[in-house]
Order: structure tokens, then C-alpha cells, then sequence
């Protein structure tokens, strides 16, 4: 199989994905901000450096770089062209642009009948404070877009809260506002390839936010079926064929999906589980060149 993966020179999963690789497979990384398209005539051809995407068996995206919303914009028609013309393209065009708006992909999970904490996203500090009044006068602020836990935060205080969405409205951001769900100090990752599911519980006893990039510590989770059966719904919800799945359980017994990341990362999954997932990455990816 000939993967075409854009990354980083320097990713860690591009590295996994070489080395459980070996001499069976060949791995290129490419690039997304030198991506260029042709069309002349009647074809069209997509491209980075000297590498045709179309000539890979498929394109593996392990990245989402920043850019402008032209540059954003252009890569996902790129990229769907490329799906368009046969070369398998996973995750797909749409559901990365899915998945990578958190405020579209809790729309999708809300409408597959999956539970979701209730959030209000809006544009003006007045209904910020409204909705912070709605949501119990105790919520989280995320961005609408990234992960890991970068850019969250928790308000409560009134004051400090609305100068949070002064400052956000200042940097022309809208204000996603979610309700704080009172946890047992872990969340559930659950990683989707394909038909399989693996999973782990994230633990942190020093902080709510249980991202390993937090502090958080993988620790071995039972996929049940119940939970295998979720983590599918929210990633088909999506469309994703490999996603990573967060759920969290709060103190009342309540168990919400809080996010679908369809550009997920597997290496505390791999430590945790000891399992090679990068290898089996490949496994998925080559029968899907196959069927």
C-alpha cells in the first residue's frame, strides 16, 4: 500500500506509522500548506511538493493546521476532489470539517439521539451572560475550534466571566458556552477504527479537565458493548471512519458525549493498552484500499 499521510515532518503518528510499517508499506508525509490544484481541460489533479495525490492507494490526514478561512476552505475541496476522483480520503473531507466544529458536530450528535450537555453559543456578552444564568450560573468555555484542552476554561463569577466574553468577542471569537457536568475526576476515551472500538480511562486528581495533555493518566477501560455502541453512533453521526470519542459520567449518573475527534491521536492509548494501534491503523486502511 502506498499511504500518502499529511502531517508534520516531525509527527509522532507519522514516525508510529513508519515503524509498525516496516518494508510492507510505503509511508510518504506531505505537507497541507504547499497543496495546489490543477485543473486543465477535463481533469484535475491535486498535489503537494513533487507528490501526486492521486497516485497513493489512499490519503491518511493526520493534521489540521491553522490558516485562513480561504486556506481552510480550499484544503477540504482539494481533499474532496481527491475523494471524488477514488483514492480514499480518511477521515473524509466532511467529517474532519464536522468534527473540527464543535458547535456543527454536537449539532449532529443532538440530532442522532445521543446525549449532549446542554450549550449556548452566541455572539454578543449579553447573551453570554444570559445563557451563563440558563446553564446554572457554572459553565465551560471552549473554543469552537481545537483540542486537548487548550483555550477551555471554567467560570463562575459573574465579573470574570463577562470580561472573558469581552475578550473573546474583542478577537472577533463566538462564545460556546457549555454547562460544567460534576464528575468523578475521569472522562472515557474511546477510540474508533473502522468496526472496533478501544478505550481508556483518563484520570486527574488535580484538575477537572482530564486531557492527558492536563495531567490526566491513561488507565485500561472494559469496552462494553454499551459503550462500544455509542462511541459507533457518535463517530457515523460525523461520519467518521477513525474517531476518538469523549465521554464523561457525572455524579448523578448521567453519562454525555462531549466531543467526536476525527483526527485523533492513539499514543497514551497505545502506552495504556499496550497495544500496537498504529499497526493496526494500517490494517484498517489496507482493507479499505482493498474493498
Amino acid at each position: 500500500m502506498h499511504l500518502a499521510v499529511l502531517a508534520s515532518s516531525n509527527s509522532w503518528y507519522l514516525k508510529d506509522l513508519r515503524r509498525a510499517a516496516a518494508d510492507r508499506h510505503r509511508i510518504d508525509q506531505l505537507p497541507f500548506d504547499v497543496l495546489r490544484s490543477r485543473l486543465c481541460g477535463e481533469s484535475i489533479s491535486v498535489a503537494t511538493g513533487d507528490a501526486n495525490l492521486a497516485d497513493a492507494s489512499a490519503v491518511l490526514v493526520r493534521t489540521m493546521p491553522p490558516g485562513s478561512l480561504e486556506q481552510v476552505v480550499f484544503r477540504m475541496d482539494a481533499l474532496a476532489c481527491v475523494e471524488a476522483a477514488g483514492t480514499a480520503v480518511i477521515n473524509s473531507p466532511r467529517a474532519i470539517e464536522t468534527a473540527v466544529d464543535k458547535y456543527l458536530a454536537l449539532a449532529r450528535l443532538q440530532a442522532a439521539g445521543l446525549p449532549i450537555p446542554s450549550t449556548v453559543v452566541c455572539q454578543s456578552a449579553d447573551d453570554a451572560m444570559e445563557a451563563l444564568a440558563d446553564l446554572g450560573g457554572d459553565c465551560v468555555v471552549k473554543p469552537l475550534f481545537g483540542g486537548e484542552g487548550r483555550g477551555i476554561c471554567r467560570v463562575s463569577d459573574p465579573d470574570l466571566a463577562f470580561r472573558t466574553f469581552k475578550a473573546l468577542l474583542h478577537v472577533n471569537a463566538v462564545i460556546y458556552l457549555q454547562q460544567y457536568i460534576d464528575h468523578v475526576g475521569s472522562d472515557q476515551r474511546l477510540f474508533v477504527l473502522g468496526g472496533d472500538v478501544y478505550g481508556m480511562r483518563r484520570r486527574n486528581a488535580s484538575d477537572w479537565r482530564t486531557n492527558i495533555s492536563r495531567g490526566a493518566v491513561g488507565e485500561p477501560l472494559i469496552v462494553t458493548d454499551a459503550l462500544a455502541e455509542i462511541a459507533r453512533r457518535a463517530a457515523r453521526a460525523v461520519g467518521a471512519e477513525i474517531a476518538g470519542v469523549d465521554l464523561l459520567d457525572g455524579k448523578d449518573g448521567r453519562r454525555w458525549v462531549l466531543e467526536v475527534n476525527a483526527v485523533p491521536g492513539w499514543k497514551s492509548l497505545a502506552e495504556t493498552l499496550n497495544v500496537d494501534v498504529a499497526a493496526r491503523v494500517l490494517n484498517y486502511l489496507e482493507s479499505r484500499v482493498e474493498a
